[in-house]
């Protein structure tokens, strides 16, 4: 018996579903910008906009300022390292890999300083806005800070909006979206059938090496062609592959933008644009609203 056969080459299995678009994105500072509403957003409706970022938390904070939006939602998901929240209809806390921030502008707010610096020093991860459907994005908006103990796991997937394989999110986000984050271990491989319905997918790396119809790393974000097949990862190299995968039913609706806003008409974008103005001009009013731990509600 050969050396060969007591210890076989590594099998990296090749995901059927192919890749029909890849993108580094475009940096600026600490922000990769992955997917634009005006770019990949089109055709991956309703995910719309994804960032990566990676900073020392208070270098971020600092350089981010309070900004509007409507018709989205927005979605934090740390993948090293934990950010504090202090809310006053949420409570306080610390969100780190695995929990998430929950955004639903709807029909107007005011944001981008309600998370502040926690234990780490240093901080990774994605910033992904979704449309929303005609019934919520005027409506009224919410948010929800969720630890990782309160995000349910199927094997090494988090389920950070949507369900998937009978596991659900606490998240209220429309239905019809799954975004999951998932770890693998190197050699691991690991696969996701997607629910009937969701012809849209994608999946994006934060850290390390993954195989599936092509090979990615970190800071790679891939577009999946139209399907329903599954698509099948392995972690390559001798370093976790850390990612986020997106699958959705397509969004019907042509997508309306203004400069912070995203609506399904035109009719829709105006009145989230004027609530958002006068958002704005109460929030001018309202004076330094800044919590003892350094953060800044969202105003709404």
């Amino acid at each position: 018996m050969s050396l060969a056969t007591l210890n076989p080459a590594p099998v990296v299995l090749s995901s059927p579903r192919p890749i029909v678009h890849r993108t580094r994105g475009r940096g600026h500072g600490p922000i990769t910008r992955l997917m634009s509403p005006g770019d990949l957003g089109q055709a991956l409706k309703p995910f719309v906009f994804l960032d990566l970022f990676e900073a020392d938390p208070r270098m971020m904070a600092e350089s981010m300022g309070i900004h509007p939006h409507s018709g989205i939602a927005t979605i934090t998901l740390l993948t090293q390292g934990d950010l504090r929240f202090d809310d006053p209809d949420a409570g306080q806390g610390t969100i780190g890999y695995g929990g998430v921030e929950w955004m639903r502008a709807g029909g107007g707010v005011w944001h981008g300083k309600e998370l502040s610096a926690g234990a780490s020093a240093r901080i990774q991860g994605f910033q992904l806005w979704i449309a929303l459907p005609p019934e919520t994005e005027n409506a009224p908006s919410e948010s929800q800070y969720i630890p990782a103990e309160g995000i349910a796991n199927v094997g090494p997937a988090h389920v950070i909006l949507g369900q998937y394989e009978g596991v659900g999110s606490p998240v209220r986000a429309p239905a019809g979206v799954n975004y999951l984050l998932v770890t693998l271990r190197p050699g691991e491989t690991w696969s996701y059938t997607p629910p009937a319905g969701h012809e849209a997918a994608w999946v994006a790396v934060a850290s390390g090496k993954l195989q599936t119809t092509e090979a990615l790393s970190g800071g790679d974000m891939a577009v999946f062609a139209p399907s329903q097949d599954r698509i099948i990862f392995s972690a390559l190299g001798d370093q976790d592959a850390v990612f986020v995968l997106g699958s959705a039913a397509p969004h019907p609706h042509d997508l309306h933008m203004g400069y912070y806003s995203v609506h399904t008409s035109a009719e829709a974008l105006v009145r989230g644009e004027s609530r958002i103005a006068e958002l704005g001009r109460a929030l001018a009013e309202a004076g330094d609203r800044r919590t003892q731990s350094g953060s800044t509600p969202v105003f709404r």
